[in-house]
This record gives C-alpha cells, sequence and structure tokens, in this order.
C-alpha cells in the first residue's frame, strides 16, 4: 500500500512525464491533420533537440538564450525536410511508402548522432531548474517538474489560438478540412504542409529539452519517448488536441503509478496492455470519434 508521500511523488513525476507525452503527441496530431500521414521520425527529434541543447550550451558553451532557439530552428528544419524528401513524394503517388521512409529517416538521424555525439548517455548540468525546489506536505517539488506541465499546456492552448487566429494556423485548419477547396482558395497547401511539420519538430525539441535535465541525452532516448508519443496520440484520438494531451498526461500518471507500486519492470508491460485494452474496447481512442461514411 503506497502511503501519501509515494503517491504525491509518484504522481507529481507522471503528470511531468506526461505532458512531455501529450507535447510530441500534438505533433503527430498536427501532421496528420495536413497531410493524413505520420511522422515517424518524431521521436528522433525530440532526441535532437536534447542533444543540440547539450552540445550547444555545455560542449560550445552557449547561453541558453542562443542555445535553446538555435536548436529549435534545426529541429524544425530537419522535420520539414522530413516531409520534403520522405513523406510528400510518396503522397502524391498515393502510396503509403512515408511510413517506411519516415522510420529511415529516424533511424539514419539516430545512427548519424550516434557517431558524432557518442553512445554513452550524459547528464546535464545542475541548474536552478533542477538544484532548487519548494516543500509541499513533505514532498520535494523542482522548479522543472513545475515547469513541465505549465510548458506543455501553455503550447497547447496557444496551438489552438493560433490555429484560430494566425495567417499559418488558419491555412493549416483549411488544408486539414479539404485540401483542394484550400487549394482553389489561393492557399500554397504545401508550404502549409511544410509548417506544420516544422512546428510538429519544434513541439518534440521542446520535449526532449525540457526532459533533459531529467533523464540522460544519449542518441537512444527519443526510441521509446516516440512511441509513448505516438500511443497517448492514437489513444486520445489523433484528430483530437485536447484529447491527445490529456491522453499523454492520463499514460504518464499511469506510468508514474505503476513504476511506484509494481516497480520499473512492470511498467512498460503494464501501460502498453492498458493501451491495447483501451483501444479494444475504444478503437478511436478515450477522446476521437469515429468518421462517418456516406452510404
Amino acid at each position: 500500500m503506497m502511503d501519501t508521500y509515494a503517491l504525491l511523488s509518484a504522481a507529481m513525476t507522471g503528470i511531468g512525464l506526461g505532458s512531455m507525452y501529450g507535447l510530441t503527441a500534438l505533433g503527430f496530431y498536427i501532421t496528420f491533420a495536413v497531410s493524413g500521414c505520420v511522422n515517424f521520425a518524431q521521436g528522433a527529434t525530440l532526441m535532437l533537440g536534447a542533444v543540440l541543447l547539450f552540445t550547444l550550451q555545455v560542449k560550445l558553451g552557449w547561453s541558453l538564450w542562443f542555445a535553446i532557439p538555435a536548436a529549435l530552428l534545426l529541429c524544425g528544419l530537419w522535420s520539414a525536410l522530413v516531409e520534403r524528401i520522405a513523406v510528400r513524394p510518396f503522397v502524391q503517388r498515393q502510396s503509403d511508402a512515408w511510413l517506411m521512409a519516415t522510420v529511415a529517416l529516424g533511424l539514419i538521424l539516430e545512427n548519424v548522432v550516434l557517431f558524432s555525439f557518442g553512445k554513452d548517455p550524459r547528464g546535464m548540468p545542475a541548474s536552478i531548474l533542477t538544484s532548487g525546489g519548494i516543500e509541499f506536505v513533505g514532498l520535494r517539488i523542482t522548479p522543472l517538474q513545475l515547469l513541465i506541465p505549465v510548458v506543455g499546456f501553455s503550447i497547447a492552448f496557444a496551438l489552438r489560438i493560433g490555429m484560430q487566429r494566425s495567417a499559418l494556423g488558419r491555412a493549416v485548419s483549411a488544408v486539414a478540412q479539404h485540401r483542394e477547396a484550400a487549394r482553389l482558395m489561393g492557399i500554397d497547401v504545401g508550404l502549409a504542409t511544410t509548417g506544420a511539420f516544422a512546428l510538429a519538430g519544434v513541439f518534440a525539441a521542446i520535449a526532449g529539452m525540457l526532459i533533459a535535465p531529467l533523464y540522460t541525452v544519449s542518441a537512444g532516448m527519443g526510441t521509446l519517448f516516440g512511441i509513448k508519443a505516438f500511443a497517448a496520440a492514437i489513444l486520445g484520438g489523433i484528430g483530437n488536441p485536447r484529447g491527445v494531451m490529456l491522453a499523454g498526461l492520463i499514460l504518464g500518471v499511469a506510468e508514474a503509478m505503476i513504476t511506484a507500486t509494481l516497480g520499473s519492470s512492470w511498467t512498460q508491460i503494464v501501460s502498453f496492455a492498458f493501451v491495447i485494452a483501451t483501444l479494444a474496447w475504444r478503437p478511436h481512442g478515450l477522446f476521437g470519434r469515429g468518421a462517418l461514411k456516406k452510404v
């Protein structure tokens, strides 16, 4: 039986982890909405964000004020490149080979980082975000643990507003609703799609940067995070941005509780069994809806 302290500690860890799953899953949502495709290199992009931050800040000595924007820009450009060379050519031919192509590009990036960055995991240096903290009912909470869910849900809220009010957001929304109608309205469908992929890359990079101080930075760190984020996207209903964010939170908290009660060896077994059972019960996800078909 878990005591109150352990329960609160696990919940706090799960909220932070789940927020990152949800933020990365938002990338799956936005790319699926505009192209009908899923970028399976999203996990590798998360890893790239963490590795770039470590390299720029720790190895090259850049200030965070320069390292973070540079890493975000590079991750956005990488994801735009994925769309141009691994998605668009196959979509134009009405081929599903984009699935294998995005997986392959993710593996290529992972191996390039492995050769250049090294295979040994690296730890981010301590900062005020990880070394400070406040006491709450006997539980020490670091500023980073508070910052992660705030950033995750703030970005989800900003995405919703941006899709309604910004020029790019309206273009992306129009393309998501009907590509041909958007093209007839003068919207550059290709540019909107590339922009959506770049934005998804930025989301993954932010997630990687936020979790880097809590975990070790390595070339393989994005694989499992990417799979979990995709599970959150499917679990939440991949066409529902609020749903994927909430599903990420549910998955993260569930994982933390499983680890605290049963041990880490059971975490992946029980969490993925939970995902499978939930999808068997609700095939369109917890917050998704089945598409209407004309007969």
